[in-house]
């Protein structure tokens, strides 16, 4: 879970100096999507865990 949003806030970094617009724009989505990601799995994982 740490590892899949530690690579989409890299990955947010990243764009944000690629594609420069004076913010932080690409962190913050990537942030966001990084946690949605691994929320995800972890709740697909207790549903199987449950069954």
């Amino acid at each position: 879970m740490g590892i899949t949003i530690y690579l989409f806030i890299m990955g947010g970094k990243w764009l944000d100096t690629k594609f420069s617009n004076g913010g932080k724009l690409y962190l913050i989505l990537g942030t966001l999507f990084g946690v949605a990601i691994s929320l995800y799995v972890v709740l697909r994982q207790l549903k199987k865990f449950n069954s």
